[in-house]
């Protein structure tokens, strides 16, 4: 792969591979030949309950479900649409807020004025931000949006939103992810989404985040590339849970 230093990014492993908690995590970017677009998402977790999920793929979307029923605890922040789809829009979230955006699209709503009425999760003390992530194609081409809605503060008193806007390049891709790190309260994601180098192969792009992953806290990932020319997608699914 193409390490194209000229945009700053780092690779998934410099990235990744020295951080045990990053939590859930967006990718979306453009390969380095310029002809698809991609995005990965990946969910984390600690408590069995986190643990216990597996990644589906069901008519182009992708859903969070148990992966052993019996030892679900509380389904409402787990269990999920990741990733749908509306006209010429993908989305891709950490949390119910697809469909929030879904809806908000479907009414003419703009990605950030959907988002307006959510918030960080209520999962005190950790007030997990939600991230979010549009791909919109259009002229065989493609741009992007990403989000995070975090709280202003320790208390969980307001929720400050965040919203970026990418024109696509050759080999870049922004990730934006839930924590800085492991911790106790878990700290927030702080700045902008980092830039990581996208790689050409799918299959080299989703080995390179899986692996770089920490072994005992990864539970999924989804990785999807769409073909600029004739929108044809192809993606990979990874669960540890067989």
């Amino acid at each position: 792969m193409e390490n194209m230093n000229i945009y700053g990014q780092r690779t998934p492993e410099e990235l990744l591979r020295d951080n045990t908690y990053p939590g859930r995590g967006i990718v979306i970017g453009k390969t380095p030949d310029g002809t698809r677009a991609m995005t990965a998402y990946f969910i984390m977790g600690r408590s069995e309950n986190s643990r216990n999920r597996i990644f589906t793929e069901k008519d182009g979307e992708v859903f969070t479900e148990p992966f052993d029923e019996s030892k679900v605890q509380d389904p409402s922040l787990i269990i999920y649409a990741a990733v749908r789809s509306y006209q010429n829009h993908l989305v891709v979230t950490n949390g119910n807020q697809t469909d929030t955006v879904i809806e908000g699209l479907k009414k003419g709503e703009t990605f950030a004025k959907a988002l307006e009425s959510r918030c960080f999760e209520p999962d005190a003390p950790n007030f997990t931000p939600r991230i979010s992530g549009m791909l919109t194609f259009e002229n065989g081409d493609f741009s992007y949006q990403m989000s995070i809605l975090k709280s202003a503060d320790a208390a969980g008193t307001a929720c400050n939103r965040y919203t970026y806007h990418y024109a696509p390049l050759n080999g870049l891709g922004h990730f934006l992810h839930t924590y800085v790190c492991d911790g106790n309260p878990i700290p927030t994601f702080q700045g902008e989404p980092e830039r990581m180098t996208v790689c050409d192969s799918i299959d080299e792009m989703t080995e390179r985040l899986w692996n770089a992953l920490n072994e005992n806290n990864k539970i999924s990932l989804y990785v999807r590339y769409v073909d600029l020319a004739t929108g044809r997608a192809e993606s990979r699914l990874v669960n540890k849970n067989h």
